[in-house]
């Protein structure tokens, strides 16, 4: 019998044992390079990501962008942003194509997210992401599940472009998703158009679930019976979700993110889905002594459910299927929070970018 002593890292031995992949949660050259050497097969950008990106590796990109800065006289920070995010996703994009290439185009892909700021506009969207799509082979779309975020997943689908929905925190949206993709490949199909390349997935935040559960919690004097009942409820989403795409057919592959514990990863292996993990914890979990297991269809235990659908009323619109409608997706807690974070970020990264601008100037005083 094969040992666990046999692999390099439990993610190695996750991703050999288990038909669970697992992607990078970052784009960042020093952490996609140790993903890949543990097993991952995928990674993720948004404006997070591309400004920590800068942040730590400002020399590999800092004569880059003075040269588009030069090239380019008349660009303003909100286009340079949108450039050099496009740069840093393709320079991710190619260390993951020799994996894109052996896998058929199956695996080996990297999201990159389409402007936060148009999360109530469709056609944008979808404008932005068709570009998108022509930047390099293994590129995903990734979209927010909002109420036109679902009218975009489904069009740029139909259009023959693979998605990932993100923002996504619920089982209604999760359902949404996988319908909207659904739609989008009928259409497809119906004009004879081919499909087998669409490999979409849906990024269910479970870690900004747990977050926001937290937040009512506090917000609203809620005593839950076990005071650790919340740090379940992503996972109880993640689980009911996959078993509900399982019955119903989805081609949508289910993806586990915004990482807070353990059992955001441990609790999902097994599962047919992906986990894309900050590099951060990726290295916790490498040194850990968690066993490599299959747990994806272990579930939650009752009372854990039963205690928190019968305090916490946003976990019930979480949780049950119809508990949102798609108009409600836009106002639902966790994706005010989280929309206004990537709104936030991308505007720091302007004023990173800005200052590339101004600086070294001579005739400047401090």
């Amino acid at each position: 019998m094969v040992t666990s002593m046999t692999y390099k890292s439990p993610l190695n031995e996750m991703v050999a044992t288990t038909i669970t992949d697992y992607w990078s949660d970052s784009c960042s050259v020093e952490e996609l390079t140790y993903a890949l050497e543990h097993g991952a097969v995928g990674a993720t950008s948004n404006p997070i990501i591309v400004l920590s990106v800068l942040k730590k590796e400002m020399h590999l990109w800092k004569d880059r962008i003075k040269q588009l800065i030069a090239e380019n006289p008349t660009w303003s920070e909100v286009e340079l942003a949108w450039k050099v995010c496009e740069e840093v996703a393709i320079h991710g994009s190619k260390l993951l194509l020799p994996i894109y290439e052996r896998e058929h185009g199956k695996k080996g892909l990297l999201s990159i997210q389409t402007n936060p700021a148009n999360y109530r506009n469709a056609q944008a969207m979808v404008d932005q992401g068709v570009h998108f799509s022509t930047l390099a082979p293994n590129l995903q779309i990734k979209l927010p599940v909002t109420a036109a975020g679902i009218t975009a997943l489904e069009e740029l689908t139909y259009r023959g472009i693979n998605v990932t929905a993100t923002v996504c925190f619920t089982v209604p949206q999760a359902l949404a998703v996988g319908e909207a993709v659904e739609r989008g490949i009928k259409r497809r199909q119906a004009e004879g158009k081919d499909t087998s390349n669409l490999v979409p997935t849906c990024a269910l935040m479970i870690g900004r679930l747990d977050d926001w559960m937290q937040v009512l919690i506090n917000r609203d004097g809620i005593t839950t019976t076990d005071p650790s009942a919340y740090i379940w409820a992503g996972v109880a989403v993640m689980k009911k979700s996959y078993q509900i795409y399982k019955q119903r057919g989805y081609r949508t592959r289910l993806l586990a993110a915004a990482y807070r514990h353990h059992l955001h990863w441990s609790a999902l292996m097994g599962g047919d889905v992906i986990l894309t993990i900050p590099y951060d914890w990726q290295k916790r979990f490498n040194a850990s002594d968690i066993e490599v297991k299959p747990r994806m269809d272990e579930l939650v235990d009752q009372a854990i459910l039963d205690d928190l659908y019968s305090h916490i009323p946003d976990f019930r619109k979480a949780y049950d299927e119809d508990g949102l409608s798609v108009n409600e997706f836009d106002s639902f807690g966790a994706t005010v929070r989280t929309l206004r974070g990537f709104i936030t970020a991308y505007h720091d990264l302007l004023a990173i970018l800005r200052e590339q601008y101004m600086l070294p100037n001579p005739d400047v005083k401090s």
